[in-house]
Order: structure tokens, then sequence, then C-alpha cells
């Protein structure tokens, strides 16, 4: 069994028009290389949840981050304009908080939830990473803040 110390939470940066979900995520990730669907799993627009790659197989997200961590994400994450926005619908706000709250009780090594952006290099060394660090803006929101009432670090 893995151990997992954190969820990472990504969009697919797609456009508001494209309704996809794990089958096209992992279509567009064979064509990168990848062996799988890099994501545990994906939420579609109407807020189902798909699985992806297997929970206790290492993910293929975010890079140096696989471990010890569980890839979510949503589809959506650009406006009709390609511009990164949180797209979220209120439908895969609702299964987004469901999905973590469940993953937080399964694996109750889970310590953090954060953003694919929040894992970016430290480029100025002051011990954060800032937005004009991010080398993507994915997931197009603050999942650090959004949800850090579901973990208790007390």
């Amino acid at each position: 069994m893995r151990n997992i110390s954190s969820i990472v939470v990504h969009c697919s940066a797609t456009y508001p028009h494209q309704d996809i979900g794990v089958n096209e995520i992992k279509e567009m990730h064979l064509k990168r290389g990848f062996n799988d669907v890099g994501y545990h799993y994906v939420i579609k627009k109407d807020g189902t949840i798909q699985e992806g790659r297997n929970v206790q197989k290492m993910g293929a997200h975010v890079r140096g981050h696989n471990r010890n961590s569980i890839g979510v994400c949503y589809v959506g994450g650009l406006n009709a304009d390609g511009i990164a926005e949180d797209t979220r619908t209120a439908q895969q706000d609702a299964s987004l908080l469901k999905l973590l709250s469940s993953l937080i009780v399964t694996f109750q090594s889970i310590k953090s939830i954060v953003g694919h952006r929040d894992l970016s290099p430290d480029k100025d060394g002051d011990g954060k990473v800032e937005s004009h660090e991010w080398l993507k803006q994915c997931p197009c929101f603050n999942a650090m803040d959004e949800y850090k009432f579901l973990i208790d670090n007390s």
C-alpha cells in the first residue's frame, strides 16, 4: 500500500465546450507517452466522479510529487478565450468536496491538499511559491485555502 500524504488538485486545461472525461484525458496522456491516464480521479462537468489510474499506483500528474500523492482533476480551467479561469460547475464543486472528504477518511495519512501550481519551484528562494513562480495556473483557484478546513493539523 502506498504512503499517501497529499492530494493534488488539477484542471484539464480545456475549453467550456469540451465536455470530456477520463477516457479522453487518458487518450491525451497516451499520446504524450504516458502508460495510462496520469490522474487517479477525473470530475466531469456534470459532477460525475470517474476513476482513472488505480489509487494504489503512483500517478503521473506532477513531476517530482507523484510517489506520495493522489491526483484529482476537474474538467475545465480555460474560458472561451483560452485564458486560465476557475470554470468549475456547481456539480463539480460539490463532487470535488465529496471526493476530497472521502479520500481523507480513507487515507488518514493525508496531511495536505494543494493545487498543481503550488508545487512549482520556489525560484526566488523566499520559502513560498508565489503566482509569478507558477509553471501553470492549474487548477485556476487556490486549493490550499479552499480546502484547508478538511485537514486537521492539530
